[in-house]
């Protein structure tokens, strides 16, 4: 079964119908999914910002993280579970959306960077200063990028300008959204 498929027959199943359906579910995992992704993202600008050396610089980062991590890991917790079941509500068109594609790639690099972030530069976290070093600064920086267009790109995913039932595209366009337009669209 392609993914394509795949996804097709989760769209099809009582709960996620219901789900999409739903006069409040919907709209509650939205907004609860909004306001985590505030906290979050709030909390990772200021970490980052700090990486940079621009705010809080008579602050230690690892103070900063000590105080931010845990509303960092709860609201990413809390956003990663909303939205899911919001993934769920309409897996179909989330998969076949170019802004969600790009997203879920984005959050990979996000990943990475964080990973690469906590095991080779932070660990020297008590040898810092006022400005960290250039390894921090850069991951800060790039963490900083990501999520900024991890927030664009999941505003955008609500949009229908790339949707398989709006043809003709490009076949660029079908090829990275795998839609396979009927004959007699054109």
């Amino acid at each position: 079964m392609s993914l394509l498929a795949f996804f097709g027959w989760l769209g099809e199943t009582s709960w996620s119908v219901a789900l999409h359906e739903s006069q409040y579910a919907y709209s509650i995992l939205e907004s609860i999914h909004v306001w985590t992704l505030a906290l979050f993202f709030g909390s990772i600008v200021m970490f980052d910002l700090r990486l940079l050396g621009w705010i809080m610089r008579d602050v230690p980062v690892g103070e900063v993280v000590s105080r931010l991590l845990p509303w960092t890991i709860a609201g990413f917790i809390v956003m990663v579970i909303t939205g899911s079941l919001l993934f769920y509500a309409i897996p179909l068109r989330s998969y076949q959306s170019i802004f969600f594609r790009t997203k879920m790639l984005l959050l990979l690099l996000a990943g990475l960077n964080v990973w690469m972030f906590h095991t080779r530069v932070y660990p020297q976290v008590a040898t810092w200063g006022g400005i960290p070093p250039k390894r921090a600064r850069i991951a800060g920086g790039v963490s900083l990028a990501l999520w900024t267009c991890i927030v664009f790109l999941g505003r955008m995913i609500a949009y229908n300008w790339f949707d398989c039932d709006r043809q003709p595209q490009s076949d660029l366009i079908n090829f990275l959204t795998s839609c396979i337009p009927m004959e007699s669209e054109f």
